[in-house]
């Protein structure tokens, strides 16, 4: 695929292409979006081996039209957590398992009280004629959507996709506090002349501690130029997480971006933080801590993040003891990559042991020693 070598005045560049309702709003969660956009604009149905995808502008007014209804009209009855209205609007597969799906509903709809939903962009991804595995189990769908006469691109990698006829769509649930993103994976049954039907759903907040992702993106950029590259790490981890809508979809803007996170990546982070590839971090005591995972969320105080710390420990039964342990790793961190003090509330630690639930703590900064 092919990648952009740079991405300047992306305020710009996002104005210049976006729709006219784009160009109307001047918030920085309206930039965010326009930059993800940006990456994800219509463009004509390209083939890719055996599957297609059509963007909004190159689909027929009426199935287009169609799509967002359907899309809106989920949208009101996830923020109405209208799980009956949703089964009933499920695709087969979805309503086997549907306990998870009404799970996430629950939790999601009230946080889009006294929202709007805005359907900011839509793709047909036409799988109809996707090969099966050897085993007949479904293999991966894999569409490419290129912008004409440009670089731009935004790619679905789908595991596990049954042949059928598919649609993306993200909408938008607009409002004065905190934005949501509600992607849908939608199904046509039969293909070509059915009803759409949820087939997948990818909640997501577009904003944390009340920034949005390009912002962060930028901060990030500023501290690489202040020689702080595990605060820039951290940065471009959030910055992706708040514009990528759902973790098999991709673009030439994040593919930049993740570019721009790994070049400046610590040399301990060059190969991420995982379970496989633990951050091994020595207390001045001797003791030895295994972080199998680095991120930020919202803290506690308004407006503000902690750095989010996974270890990886032995079974303790004692709370006491596993409160004092998981204390130790947060300073440890701190003393080892002292610059992770400065734009953080606090670490909150997940301490995580075979058979055992996570036990976690939050410290802010100021009780670390």
């Amino acid at each position: 695929m092919n990648r952009m070598n740079a991405v300047s005045n992306l305020d710009q560049a996002t104005e210049d292409q976006a729709p006219e309702h784009h160009r109307k709003r001047t918030t920085r969660h309206t930039l965010a979006a326009a930059l993800l956009a940006t990456a994800l604009l219509p463009c004509a149905a390209i083939q890719a081996r055996a599957e297609t995808c059509t963007t909004q502008s190159a689909l027929a007014p009426g199935e287009r039209d169609r799509l967002a209804d359907t899309a809106r009209a989920l949208a009101l009855k996830v923020q109405a957590n209208d799980a009956a209205g949703l089964k009933a609007s499920a695709s087969a597969d979805l309503v086997k398992d549907f306990g998870a799906l009404q799970y996430l509903v629950a939790v999601t709809a009230p946080k889009l009280t006294g929202s709007t939903p805005v359907v900011e962009q839509l793709y047909l991804l036409d799988a109809t004629t996707l090969k099966r595995n050897a085993d007949n189990s479904p293999s991966e769908g894999q569409f490419f959507c290129s912008l004409n006469k440009s670089t731009l691109e935004a790619e679905f990698d789908i595991p596990a996709l049954p042949p059928g006829r598919y649609a993306f769509v993200m909408v938008t649930m607009a409002s004065a506090t905190a934005p949501w993103r509600l992607s849908f994976l939608l199904r046509q049954d039969p293909p070509g002349q059915g009803n759409w039907l949820i087939a997948g759903f990818y909640p997501k907040a577009t904003t944390a501690a009340g920034h949005d992702g390009l912002w962060y993106w930028t901060q990030a950029r500023q501290f690489v130029k202040d020689k702080q590259p595990w605060n820039s790490w951290l940065y471009y981890q959030e910055a992706s997480r708040l514009l990528q809508p759902a973790d098999f979809v991709t673009s030439t803007h994040l593919e930049k971006l993740r570019s721009e996170a790994s070049d400046a990546a610590p040399p301990a982070l060059s190969d991420g933080v995982s379970i496989d590839a633990p951050l091994v971090v020595k207390a001045a005591g001797g003791a030895e801590y295994h972080f199998t995972g680095l991120s930020v969320e919202d803290a506690p105080a308004p407006a503000t993040l902690d750095i989010t710390a996974r270890l990886h420990v032995d079974p303790i039964t004692d709370q006491a003891a596993a409160r004092t342990r998981n204390a130790g790793a947060a300073a440890a961190l701190l003393a080892a990559y002292p610059e992770l003090r400065k734009p953080f509330h606090g670490v909150a630690v997940y301490a995580e042991a075979t058979g055992q639930p996570p036990f976690s703590t939050e410290v802010p900064m100021s009780e670390i020693k």
